[in-house]
């Protein structure tokens, strides 16, 4: 603690001790917390609290108040927790019988204040901080601690309760930490351990279903964070009760032991042990519910440790509902679907996808783990893609009306299913991870004459359409591929047709949200698909351009930045391919260019102009503009126009613009063979291709202005950039003499402009025409710029916070002190 903290801290401690200051905000004391925190991490002795009596005094003062207010109260209780968590200063706190009176039974526990949650809170958070010795936990057991945790963990405040449980999983591992694997028995573990398994024991013993929720939900998170040999030895004193409760249907509590079996899986202490743990997650397996089961089966499959012949079962507990589904569809209903033979009983799944308040949550659980297995690199286990393809599909056509089987539980299904938006979009995104898989090729006619038909309805939703957009972009990709291979033409041009038959409708549609997918779908088929001649033939002989460019000025600003993203990429294909395909078109490259530059010096909304900057960023990446000339004219251009724009993520934009235009010139150019260093500036001149053109493009301009940019990332951004330079034409060393550059005819320029730059976003207005001599686009100025400039220095400026002179301990303590002055100052409540 510095010698001014240790000033200002008797006074604050006395102010949070005067109960008539109830206005301290809890964000400061959260702060003042922290800081004792770090204060005893560093310093464990007890002179923290010798040195500085004011804190014993401060935890007198508020146990002598009749009726402290809940928030001090709660500050006092953790503060004496952190204070405590050395053996000294804890021993020190028992003499002078402080943390008895915080924590015992004459605590707050037993008056009024602990109706309060925030002080049941915060008395846990005070005993698990001091738990960093074995000395707190005699005392916790002595004075009925322990009881007291149990109880909150039924509280009827979730934070209070998931604070109880964790506070019992650490204390049950930090008291057997230096057990060995000699505690054969739990019998043996030292009586704070005892305590914490007998009560759990109990529990699971009792009559009451929240005491059974409370217990299994602590062994779960204590199975899930310790994997230490112990854990394997009170799992033998209470599996059987586990076994047990799988038989019991009634039991409310069985979502709860498939996740601690789960957790138990992943550990390597029941992972790779005989078969009496795999039995009972077999049994797991059988007994609980497909909605239960579920989580218990993906998570298992996702293991690599499982056996092969449980990830088996459990694929088929994932899989039962997908296979129930083809069944109904089938004409008769015994015709095989996906499974040779189940692990539970099938009427309960039936069942369940019968009714209409389970059937949705059913299949949106299961295609949501279907979904996670498609996404693993490595699955041990075949899926039967081609059959769990043909149930998606099923799924779909039951959803939008196409399907309706004769069948008593294909009729329930389908209607459960009928516009059922939650089912469809996870049907799509599962349908989307397919197209990665190779054995489905067989079935694509079909599964594209479903996506059309969802592109086409006017029932389908615009989210429902934006995913099944998702959907068919992944699956197009996949049929470039195949067609590629086996020379498919015929059906590739005629599924790409049919969807840009439906895209100009949807380009059309009266709703914005349709508007905005079908640009953002045509957008990423062109990424994927723009050197595939199929596509380009399709796109160019369709109306997709010219609907996509009238969408350039539409009413909605998310339609016209989706808009300038879809042109923008269109461009590679129209105007920039090397051999355009496109004769006499009016889509050439200076009127998509004046469209966007017009849009971008005239939009009123943010996201157009975002999205203009974004697209010249990559035409530029990608050498589109033409010849450095022409670029440097471009940059100019769109410089000036964005200097001025008020939006900072433009401004940020652009300067990612001028980053690709120095990365092509030094590309073209080359850097300068040496660097330009001299005492004496103006005994020669940096003829530098790479210098000119960038002074030439009034680069060095808007990176200089931005440095006093008022949005501090734009300033960081541009003094990377200005850094980068200067390693680029001063590799080895600054200016030898930076101190003698006013003596040069550019040097009174290049002074004025640092005495501006310190200045940074309190700078008057930034000259942006060479205004106090400083020029911008005279290489020799910017040469001696480069190297007199600290720019190492404002890099640090920067990125220092805004708040970091206030944020320091002695200011917090300064404000606390603020606060208490003016509280005293004016008696009377100005509100």
């Amino acid at each position: 603690m510095t010698p001014e903290c240790a000033a200002l801290l008797p006074g604050v401690c006395a102010a949070l001790a005067d109960p008539r200051q109830l206005s301290l905000d809890d964000t400061c004391l959260e702060k003042l917390l922290d800081w004792f925190v770090r204060m005893t991490w560093f310093d464990p002795t007890v002179e923290l609290v010798q040195n500085n009596p004011c804190l014993t005094e401060l935890i007198t003062s508020v146990l002598a108040l009749p009726d402290a207010s809940p928030s001090i109260l709660s500050f006092t209780l953790q503060l004496a927790g952190i204070l405590a968590c050395s053996e000294s200063r804890f021993q020190h706190l028992q003499q002078e019988k402080l943390l008895e009176r915080l924590f015992g039974q004459e605590g707050p526990r037993g008056g009024a204040v602990w109706e309060d949650a925030a002080v049941r809170c915060a008395w846990l958070k005070g005993v698990r901080n001091m738990l960093h010795h074995q000395h707190a936990l005699p005392f916790l057991c002595s004075t009925g601690g322990m009881d007291v945790i149990f109880s909150l963990q039924g509280d009827p405040s979730l934070f209070v309760a998931s604070a109880a449980s964790q506070l019992l999983v650490h204390l049950l591992t930090f008291s057997l930490e230096s057990e060995t694997s000699k505690a054969l028995s739990t019998k043996d573990w030292p009586v704070c351990a005892q305590m914490i398994v007998n009560h759990i024991e109990e529990s699971l013993q009792s009559s009451s279903a929240s005491r059974i929720e409370q217990s299994l939900k602590l062994l779960s998170s204590l199975f899930r964070s310790c994997h230490a040999a112990w854990t394997k030895v009170l799992w033998l004193d209470i599996a059987m009760q586990i076994e047990s409760f799988l038989l019991e249907e009634t039991l409310q509590a069985q979502p709860l032991l498939a996740n601690l079996l789960l957790n138990m899986a992943w550990s390597p202490v029941f992972g790779g042990t005989e078969g009496s743990f795999w039995a009972l997650v077999t049994s797991a397996l059988e007994h609980l519910t497909p909605v239960q089961a579920g989580p218990l089966a993906v998570g298992l499959l996702k293991y690599c440790g499982c056996p092969q012949d449980v990830k088996i079962q459990a694929l088929t507990v994932l899989l039962q509902p997908m296979d129930c589904i083809l069944r109904a569809a089938s004409q008769p209903l015994e015709c095989a679907g996906l499974l040779d033979e189940s692990v539970s009983d099938p009427v309960t799944v039936e069942s369940l996808l019968s009714s209409k308040a389970s059937c949705a949550g059913l299949l949106c659980q299961t295609l949501a783990h279907l979904e996670k297995l498609l996404s693993l690199e490595h699955l041990t286990v075949d899926l039967p893609c081609g059959s769990l393809l043909c149930s998606l599909m099923t799924i779909l056509q039951f959803c939008n009306g196409f399907l309706s089987p004769a069948s008593p539980l294909g009729s329930a299904i389908g209607r459960n299913l009928i516009n059922c938006f939650r089912v469809q979009k996870s049907a799509l995104d599962a349908l989307a991870a397919f197209s990665e898989k190779k054995d489905c090729d067989t079935l694509i006619g079909s599964l594209f004459d479903v996506l059309l038909a969802y592109l086409r309805s006017p029932n389908t939703s615009p989210t429902v359409l934006k995913k099944t957009f998702q959907a068919t972009s992944r699956w197009l990709v996949h049929l470039q591929e195949l067609s590629s291979s086996n020379s498919q033409w015929q059906q590739t041009e005629k599924i790409l047709a049919d969807v840009f038959v439906v895209l100009q409708k949807r380009l059309c549609s009266p709703c914005w949200e349709v508007r905005d997918s079908s640009l953002e779908f045509l957008t990423g088929l062109v990424e994927c698909l723009r050197d595939q001649k199929e596509f380009r033939q399709c796109l160019l002989s369709s109306e997709v351009l010219r609907l996509t460019e009238n969408l350039l000025e539409d009413p909605e600003s998310y339609v016209r930045a989706s808009a300038v993203t879809a042109v923008g990429h269109l461009a590679l294909i129209t105007c920039f391919a090397p051999e355009s395909p496109v004769i006499d078109s009016p889509y050439n490259k200076e009127s998509i260019i004046a469209k966007l530059q017009e849009i971008l010096s005239t939009d009123s909304e943010g996201f157009p102009r975002r999205a203009v900057i974004s697209i010249f960023t990559k035409w530029l990446s990608k050498g589109c503009i033409g010849q450095l000339e022409d670029t440097e004219q471009f940059v100019s251009r769109v410089i000036q126009t964005v200097e001025r724009d008020l939006d900072w993520e433009v401004r940020l934009g652009c300067l990612e613009l001028v980053d690709a235009f120095r990365r092509q010139a030094i590309c073209q150019l080359g850097p300068c063979p040496c660097a330009y260093v001299s005492s004496v500036v103006t005994s020669s001149t940096p003829q530098n291709g790479v210098l000119q053109a960038l002074c030439r493009a009034k680069v060095f301009r808007f990176l200089f202005g931005s440095l006093c940019d008022c949005d501090q990332p734009v300033g960081q951004r541009a003094c990377d950039m200005l850094i980068h330079l200067n390693n680029l034409f001063y590799p080895m060393s600054s200016l030898e003499n930076p101190l003698e550059i006013e003596d040069s005819p550019a040097g009174h320029g290049v002074a004025w402009l640092q005495r501006t730059l310190r200045q940074g976003s309190l700078a008057q207005i930034f000259p942006t025409d060479g205004g106090d001599g400083v020029d911008f686009q005279d290489p020799e100025t910017m040469m001696l710029a480069l190297g007199a400039i600290d720019l190492l220095e404002l890099h640090d400026e920067l990125n220092k916070r805004s708040d970091h002179v206030e944020e320091s301990p002695q200011s917090l303590l300064q404000d606390i002190l603020a606060t208490v002055g003016a509280v005293e100052d004016n008696e009377v409540d100005c509100y």
